[in-house]
């Protein structure tokens, strides 16, 4: 393993600044990703800046009702708040869906918005990857594909993010407040993954060095009839072949109030602003639902592999909006 410094941050100030002034230097929290791709000869950090020791541990509700999430939650945590299962159901189910216990007790919430993909051509350096070496190609279009992107892929990355907590929180318009050097900022969820294009190596609009402090989920009465809806190859400890968080509200029959989110479905968490605008005010009807879910789905270019994911979206999409409308009535 390739040598590298360690210290314990005291202050968010003393965080960044030892980043900043460490080329290679990485933030380190849970480290259930991180530590796997330095194991892995991903991730070579010079130096690990440990943030157990910061105060940013604490949920609040804030004034408008909604939620300040410190960045070194732990995701068991967060789901088991009360306010989180009361307020946002669908971030609590979730964050319960990924992983497993002993990982959602180490893991963070600043953490789980950066974890890297798990496309195993990433992971092997012995492969080329554009994403982990830009230019050297993206054998997973040619290859091993069966759980890649079919929403915003490029012909230079096919990888899907893994996160199901980003889906629920980009469904319910999340904002990252970030510290840099230079101050405080935010950004909302929707800006801070990057299309994947010809850069797939960039993934956040994350500043050098920054680190994330906060995440703040604005209220909205819709987010308290919401869920979240995973299909996986085995029911415990792995990653989406496709997944949805839905938030809706259905009044005198119709679509009152309604947010849509993909997830393993592309490099990022898929926000379906297209499915949304066919459903807002229309009839909450399974056959409505079906056009909402094909409008999203329209522009998918699934490989030879992956073309199932198409209708198991369409599916899911329809079981998951059927079943909230039900219950809403």
């Amino acid at each position: 393993m390739k040598e590298f410094a360690y210290l314990r941050a005291a202050t968010v100030a003393d965080a960044v600044a030892s980043v900043d002034d460490a080329p290679g230097a990485r933030y380190l929290a849970g480290g259930t990703n991180l530590v796997d791709l330095m194991k892995a000869g991903v991730e070579r950090p010079s130096r690990l800046v440990d943030l157990q020791d910061l105060p940013l541990d604490r949920i609040e509700v804030t004034d408008d009702g909604g939620l300040r999430i410190g960045a070194t939650v732990s995701n068991s945590d967060l789901a088991a708040h009360p306010e989180v299962r009361r307020r946002f159901p669908g971030l609590t189910k979730a964050v319960l869906a990924g992983a497993s216990g002993q990982l959602r007790n180490m893991a963070t919430v600043g953490g789980n918005l950066l974890q890297r993909t798990r496309c195993g051509y990433f992971v092997d350096t012995n492969k080329p990857c554009n994403k982990r070496k830009p230019g050297s190609g993206c054998p997973a279009i040619a290859g091993e594909h069966h759980n890649m992107a079919i929403l915003g892929a490029s012909t230079s990355c096919v990888a899907t993010n893994p996160s199901d907590m980003a889906v629920a929180l980009a469904a319910f318009d999340a904002v990252v407040t970030v510290e840099t050097v230079d101050g405080t900022s935010t950004m909302p969820l929707s800006e801070f993954y990057l299309p994947v294009e010809d850069t797939p190596e960039r993934e956040t609009s994350l500043p050098p060095g920054a680190l994330i402090t906060a995440v703040t989920v604005p209220a909205t009465s819709v987010a308290s009839h919401s869920t979240y809806r995973k299909v996986r190859e085995r029911a415990s400890y792995a990653f989406a072949n496709g997944s949805i968080a839905a938030a809706l509200e259905v009044r005198d029959g119709r679509v009152h109030d309604i947010r849509l989110a993909f997830g393993a479905v592309a490099s990022r968490p898929w926000r379906a602003s297209r499915a949304e605008q066919v459903l807002l005010g229309a009839p909450a009807t399974t056959e409505v639902f079906t056009v909402a879910a094909d409008a999203e789905l329209r522009d998918a270019t699934p490989l030879p592999h992956n073309a199932y994911k198409v209708g198991l979206m369409r599916n899911l999409t329809v079981a998951v909006l059927v079943e909230l409308a039900e219950s809403s009535r």
